[in-house]
């Protein structure tokens, strides 16, 4: 009768599969040289897309000067350094170029560590005390078969890496706390409102006016009056009534070019269907005509509602300005744990980071929402476990192999496309799933009611970060072992076990979780070149350019697309620092176990440190400016990650310092060992890493974590803080411009086209067309607008002024800074 050990150690060998990681490496390999190739070829000629930030930008902060020469990209990113970047992309970019550098050094040298110390004394002892066809090149390299006092260099080595970790953090701490502090300290950010304004949320009924928000600071006795404050207004169905007005304008916009494409009047105008499902059913009507009484009916709506809407109305929140931003920050910190009158202060965001429709949420609204956006995420996770079960068959297609016949042939006839279909696709299918899930991850976390848009990076980094962990590291593995639960079940049976027999030898299961983690590492190192590939297809942006060249042939591109696809794009900070820490938390979990796993994440962070700092130095911009507010969260995350790997090493050493025995007797032994709380002690030796990282945490938060939040000044520098009068404030209205709800001043898109496509609005609309001198609502009211009958206005774009103005986008983009 075969035992566990021998279904396990047979499973081992096939898991870790030689062959399907060298398809992987070899075809990622290939493919990015030739992805890098395509960006050096099409970068000179296609600036729009792979320069954009060269002609948009703020005032003087343009990027360095760049080459047209193939590789002329390359000398602005080893010659200039992330601290000098910081008036030019801001600190939030800085930040993250910061942390790729950080995971670039560090893994660098946990790879050196790895691959230096632990692969040969790995290899000699495989050598010397494991049969060759129990082994393979990559078991070799792993912990697998390793026992006895060979552990004890695992062990040190997980120091090792923990000490790294924690002195990468603190000394890029210490570099990021001067970087704030200097952000603190700049012009930009000591002259906005916001930054010496608090907001004040879930007011009380009595309270809610200008005096009612007053009097709260008062009640609190804080050291510094308010120079001005400001109860928000209800404005009621006026922020979806422009969301429903824009979108019928780009709707609107999009059938009158494909209509006229070319200056040409095409020979049937362009339809939908009304009341249908996905194009299926419904009433077909023309498209324009729609379109158009959509945009007439939804433009007069908007102007009544403004009108009649009551602006003395108030809402739950407000905000309430102080003289100075050293004084606002006091007050801040001052108030963080107490809630007069059950209120909630703190420092007021930017304006245009506000999500305005969650502002006003009470608090029994954000109770539920929370609950039901947490059930909704458990379902996701449930929901994930299904392509992750498509994932783990692929990634076991040699275990499933001996069990299903096809497989089996297949696997004898052509063993290098078996290798190939087993290293490639299981990483590729994760990759397309990863896809959509932060867009999932974001809508739950919006709808659970964050209030700005930094926050929602914040939490989104949280969840997905954890979703991530907990589906790819635990569910995946266990996964693994109902494989491997499977395979020993159907052995037994063949053996003619009985059912109890079954049962006792399913007891031994748990033991194979650690096996089942360092059999994955195959696995991983499928995945680490697919990441490098994915870094290197961002940089190229293929996908954007092969959309917009099919867009534009069949449909035409309607000015406003064309303006806002030469604008540069946003970079998505939340979904690329989670990747980014998944990816970190691999390696670690698995540096001390297999090192060639932190070798391939030490490559793809070296590549993600030079593509990342390309793109956001000529392509990508920061949304909203936090001033690197999300730096906090991710070294957390990272400490997390040491903890992980620490525990992971706690159940190595558990299972692997027990003698060679057959695997039954020492998973037996683990058994007894955790019945009676680990009496073997040698796990213990891995216990203090995690106490030391507990105690580096709670040093880190009173070291740096207040003077990252907040900008305290030493009391000398405060005599000296910029003072702004409370008579200033008032007469200018200066808080209620900046934090009055923007739907109550929000200018509605105007429908533009193409100037050679303007004559023929009169055969379009079977009416007269003229060229008043009425304004667009647009540029800057700087474009003539034709009017069609009925009162619509169109903007006539010529060729010239088809890009958007670039000091249009500067006066847009110094709000967001």
């Amino acid at each position: 009768m075969s035992s566990i050990g021998t279904i396990i150690d047979e499973n081992a060998s096939r898991t870790l599969a030689p062959a399907a990681v060298g398809s992987q490496a070899a075809l990622m390999s290939i493919v990015s040289v030739a992805t890098v190739v395509t960006f050096n070829v099409l970068r000179p000629k296609n600036k729009v897309v792979y320069e954009p930030k060269v002609k948009y930008h703020i005032g003087d902060k343009s990027p360095p000067r760049i080459s047209d020469s193939v590789l002329g990209w390359l000398p602005p990113l080893y010659r200039t350094k992330e601290s000098e970047l910081v008036d030019k992309i801001g600190l939030d970019a800085v930040t993250f170029l910061l942390f790729t550098r950080m995971m670039r050094v560090l893994f660098g040298c946990i790879a050196l560590l790895g691959c230096s110390v632990l692969m040969p004394i790995d290899a000699v002892y495989n050598v010397k005390n494991v049969p060759s066809q129990s082994r393979d090149v990559l078991s070799m390299l792993t912990i697998r078969d390793v026992r006895g006092p060979y552990l004890f260099s695992h062990v040190a080595i997980s120091y090792a890496i923990s000490g790294l970790v924690m002195y990468f953090i603190w000394r890029n701490w210490t570099q990021m706390l001067r970087l704030r502090q200097e952000w603190f300290r700049s012009p930009e950010y000591l002259e906005s409102v916001y930054a010496r304004t608090l907001i004040v949320a879930n007011v009380p009924k009595d309270s809610q006016s200008d005096e009612g928000i007053r009097t709260i600071f008062e009640s609190v006795q804080v050291p510094y009056p308010t120079t001005s404050v400001h109860i928000g207004r209800k404005v009621g169905r006026l922020p979806e009534l422009i969301e429903y007005h824009n979108t019928a304008v780009r709707e609107l916009e999009q059938a009158l070019i494909t209509y006229l494409r070319g200056g040409r009047i095409a020979k049937e105008r362009p339809t939908i269907r009304i009341g249908g499902f996905l194009g299926i059913c419904g009433v077909k009507t023309d498209a324009i005509d729609f379109y158009t009484a959509k945009l007439k009916c939804t433009d007069k709506e908007i102007k009544d509602y403004r009108k009649e809407i009551d602006t003395h109305e108030a809402e739950n929140y407000g905000f309430a300005s102080f003289a100075a931003v050293e004084y606002a920050h006091i007050v801040a910190k001052m108030l963080r744990r107490t809630h007069p009158q059950d209120t909630n202060i703190t420092l007021a965001p930017n304006p245009k980071d506000i999500i305005w429709q969650n502002l006003n949420k009470t608090k029994r609204e954000l109770g539920r929402n929370r609950l039901i956006g947490f059930l909704l995420l458990v379902l996701v996770c449930f929901f994930n476990t299904i392509p992750l079960f498509v994932i783990s068959i692929l990634a076991n297609l040699s275990s499933i192999s001996a069990y299903v016949g096809f497989l089996s042939r297949w696997s004898q006839v052509s063993p290098g496309s078996f290798a190939f279909v087993s290293g490639v696709f299981p990483p590729t299918i994760s990759a397309l799933f990863g896809f959509f899930l932060p867009i999932i991850m974001r809508g739950l976390v919006r709808f659970q009611g964050a209030q700005t848009r930094s926050g929602l990076d914040r939490a989104v980094v949280a969840h997905y970060f954890a979703f991530l962990v907990i589906s790819q590291l635990v569910i995946f593995t266990l996964i693994g072992v109902f494989f491997i639960a499977s395979e020993l079940v159907i052995n037994e049976i063949g053996h003619h076990a009985s059912f109890r027999e079954i049962i006792n030898k399913l007891q031994s299961l748990p033991a194979s979780i650690n096996q089942t983690y360092i059999n994955q590492a195959s696995y991983w190192l499928t995945f680490f070149p697919l990441r490098g590939f994915l870094v290197i297809f961002d940089l190229a942006q293929l996908l954007n350019l092969v959309w917009t060249s099919l867009k534009t042939r069949m449909f035409g591109r309607t000015p406003r697309d064309i303006r806002e696809w030469t604008q540069p794009p946003e970079f998505q900070y939340d979904i690329y620092y989670s990747n980014l820490l998944f990816m970190a938390t691999v390696a670690l979990v698995f540096a001390p176990l297999a090192p060639l796993v932190s070798l391939a994440a030490a490559i793809v962070f070296g590549i993600s440190s030079y593509v990342y700092k390309y793109q956001l130095m000529f392509v990508f911009v920061t949304q909203i400016e936090t001033g690197g507010r999300l730096w906090n969260i991710v070294v957390n995350r990272l400490l997390v990650a040491v903890v992980l790997m620490q525990m992971l090493m706690v159940f190595s050493e558990l299972e692997f310092s027990l003698p060679r025995l057959p695997l039954s007797e020492n998973t037996r032994r683990l058994a007894i060992g955790l019945q009676y709380k680990f009496k073997s002690f040698m796990w213990a030796t891995c216990v203090p890493p995690m106490l030391f990282v507990a105690i580096f945490k709670i040093w880190l938060d009173k070291r740096f974590y207040h003077k990252f939040v907040y900008y305290l000044t030493p009391e000398m520098e405060l005599r000296h803080a910029k003072i702004h009068s409370s008579s200033a404030d008032d007469s200018r209205n200066r808080l209620e411009r900046r934090f009055g709800h923007p739907a109550l001043n929000a200018e509605l898109f105007t429908p533009m086209l193409h100037a050679e496509m303007i004559p023929l609005l009169g055969d379009v609309y079977k009416g007269k067309s003229s060229g008043d001198k009425a304004r667009s609502d647009e540029d800057g009211g700087k474009k003539d607008a034709q009017v069609v009958e009925g009162g619509l206005r169109f903007a006539s774009i010529e060729e010239q002024d088809i890009e958007y103005d670039p000091v249009l986008y500067g006066r847009d983009r110094e709000g967001m800074q």
